[in-house]
């Protein structure tokens, strides 16, 4: 059987952008190219293969049963190709010894950014570069070393470490609001301005023996900003254990009830990175660091609460995965 012609990988980029955005001028703008360079490339790729890849329906371009099959090994071929591209700019050293990180901004503003000058003091030749976004990034294709993420995984073409159980979700208030409700029954709770999610306040209530149709007075898209509302007074939140630690440690906020509820949102924090950075020094060094202070902020905040008499009343998951755990 006669061997299959070699593919030019340009025309195989030029294919998968095409065949991902189902249009030439798309394309072309996302691969710096004119439209008439594109098109020739996927012209020239159809002619070397001997049998077309795409139906031309105006201006769009829609995959056949050939390309779509072409389409599913250049997508993981040139996926495995960029990771070791990846992997040898880290291995080189020079600029790729900058540890590009993307986070949740929620995570990055109550826990991550506090601790980066003890990351400095350990690893001060190992800047770390941060990038705190709401969206799911390409790690591979935007330059990423890593993330921190929540969910149950798996991510495609990564690998993913469990870094933090799911975190229970606490009623927290300003000191000025535990000067009034510490050790009140639930009920006088739901007399307070409430914020953030009302279907989870209800199942807090629900978990603390009340039925009571929450509505909360203002809702946000980060949990960050929720917290520096309740720092300055302006109502109840049930927020993550960990994304409140430090506040609660030092005063900021007070815990209000022992009742902690579980939550389909309160998934598990994740260190996800591409496979072939799995030994990559650098990266080894953020993940024990990683744990190490994971480890420290959640045993400050359980000598804070035994300190208060806080004890939990409701069931406690399992704070941390052990460390040889993966998902």
């Amino acid at each position: 059987m006669p061997r299959p012609p070699r593919l030019p990988l340009a025309n195989l980029t030029a294919f998968r952008a095409v065949a991902e955005l189902q249009n030439l001028r798309a394309a072309a703008e996302v691969l710096h190219l004119t439209h008439s360079a594109v098109s020739q490339q996927i012209r020239g790729l159809e002619e070397q293969l001997g049998f077309a890849l795409f139906d031309r329906r105006g201006r769009r371009v829609v995959l056949n049963p050939a390309g779509q099959a072409l389409l599913r090994s250049v997508q993981s071929a040139l996926a495995t190709l960029d990771d070791g591209v990846q992997a040898a700019a880290a291995a080189a050293g020079g600029e790729a010894q900058r540890l590009r990180v993307t986070v949740l901004p929620s995570f990055a503003n109550r826990w991550l950014l506090p601790r980066i000058g003890r990351w400095r003091e350990q690893h001060p030749a190992l800047p770390l570069e941060i990038d705190a976004s709401m969206h799911v990034v390409d790690l591979v294709r935007e330059g990423f070393h890593a993330a921190v993420r929540q969910g149950i995984g798996p991510w495609a073409g990564l690998e993913s470490e469990r870094l933090f159980e799911q975190p229970s979700f606490i009623v927290v208030g300003s000191p000025s609001a535990a000067r009034r409700l510490v050790g009140a029954q639930p009920e006088a709770l739901a007399r307070e301005p409430l914020l953030g999610d009302g279907a989870l306040w209800q199942a807090w209530f629900a978990a603390a023996g009340l039925r009571v149709n929450a509505t909360t007075v203002a809702t946000f898209n980060d949990a960050g900003l929720m917290l520096q509302a309740v720092e300055q007074n302006l109502g109840l939140a049930l927020a993550r254990e960990i994304h409140a630690a430090d506040a609660l440690v030092d005063g900021r906020l007070v815990r209000l009830s022992p009742v902690a509820v579980a939550h389909e949102d309160a998934q598990p924090y994740h260190l996800v990175y591409p496979p072939a950075l799995r030994d990559w020094p650098p990266l080894d060094a953020f993940r024990r660091w990683l744990r190490d202070e994971l480890d420290q902020s959640m045993a400050a905040l359980h000598r804070s609460e035994a300190t208060r008499g806080m004890k939990p009343r409701a069931p406690a998951r399992k704070r941390r995965a052990a460390a040889s755990r993966k998902s």
